[in-house]
């Protein structure tokens, strides 16, 4: 039956989330020039605001006024909403995480998740794997061939890694027995989390979210020592932005993912739960994303797809497998 309070409610949740995230991704960026900057002995973005502050808004000042170029050859329609696929798959990925208890509104309990699916888990795979029809098409429609291989790279990267992202929550479904991420963070609140339970699936999960979101070193689909800029070599402006845009959103969708997952999402022993718990987590794999890209070199391609088929891929069938059984055992 239709209810207006709760469509209000869900829209409401839903902006909120998505302003949450643009915000985020905005000073994730000058989080990550910052914290690469120390590492690296360098100063970092300091002079446009306080301590830089204003930078990712000079950034997008600049991108939006930038002159808009289309290659000639170039196709009308795929050129135009590749960016937007990536953004708005990066996006919907937040609608199933949980992001803290259900709280009192004029009388009604509201859960605070656009969407408690009982097979969110699902869902997520689904929502993640869209974002490489971005990557496919914005490659194939620029009409070059550095765009075409960055594109071809980011098609076998993410199909493979979301293989061995699969393969690492499916040991998580095993012990929590529900595809609900809601249902999983109360499993975890009720005994020890599954980082603890499961570390060779959490460590399965966190190289996969990396190859993901094609991040150092598994940057390969837009490694610009050999195709200048990959996939989005032919974007200006901001269907540039766009792509940028959905490289964050995900990295931060894919660490709320990672707290929900291994570390009780909302939730902290022994504490009163809140949002506050699932940012802090969050705040650490991000943190995270970061340090990797500061320290490690990139691999080559042959070392990525090896590592996923050849190590990462019987490590987590038989990570599966073990767990099957002393679950079937135990119960």
């Amino acid at each position: 039956m239709f209810d207006p309070f709760n469509l209000t409610i869900d829209v409401v949740l839903s902006l909120v989330i998505i302003f949450g995230l643009l915000t985020t991704m905005a000073y994730m960026t000058w989080f990550e020039r910052r914290v690469i900057s120390r590492l690296q002995a360098r100063i970092g973005p300091n002079k446009t605001g306080w301590e830089g502050l204003l930078q990712p808004l000079a950034d997008a000042i600049k991108l939006f006024f930038k002159e808009d170029i289309r290659p000639v050859m170039s196709d009308r329609l795929l050129y135009v909403i590749a960016p937007a696929i990536s953004l708005f798959a990066a996006l919907i990925a937040f609608a199933v995480v949980p992001i803290g208890p259900t709280v009192s509104i004029a009388g009604a309990e509201v859960p605070l998740q656009v969407a408690d699916l009982p097979v969110g888990v699902v869902y997520l795979l689904a929502a993640s794997s869209l974002g490489v029809y971005g990557l496919v098409l914005g490659g194939w429609g620029s009409g070059s061939k550095y765009s075409l291989l960055g594109a071809l790279r980011a098609a076998a990267q993410v199909v493979s890694y979301e293989l061995i992202l699969g393969v690492a929550i499916v040991s998580v479904t095993i012990v929590s027995g529900t595809l609900s991420l809601g249902g999983i963070v109360e499993a975890q609140a009720n005994s020890a989390w599954y980082v603890v339970l499961q570390p060779i699936a959490f460590i399965l999960f966190l190289i996969a979210a990396v190859a993901e979101t094609n991040r150092a070193p598994f940057d390969l689909p837009e490694a610009e020592s050999e195709l200048v800029a990959g996939y989005h070599t032919e974007y200006t402006g901001m269907r540039f932005a766009m792509y940028f845009i959905a490289e964050y959103v995900a990295m931060i969708s894919m660490s709320a993912v990672a707290a929900t997952l291994f570390f009780g999402g909302w939730t902290f022993p022994f504490l009163p739960g809140g949002p506050w718990w699932l940012i802090l987590k969050m705040s650490f794999f991000l943190f995270l994303f970061v340090w990797l890209r500061a320290t490690l070199p990139r691999l080559r391609y042959d070392q990525l797809m090896r590592l996923c088929w050849a190590v990462l891929l019987p490590i987590g069938l038989l990570n599966i497998a073990v767990t099957a059984i002393i679950v079937a055992a135990i119960g």
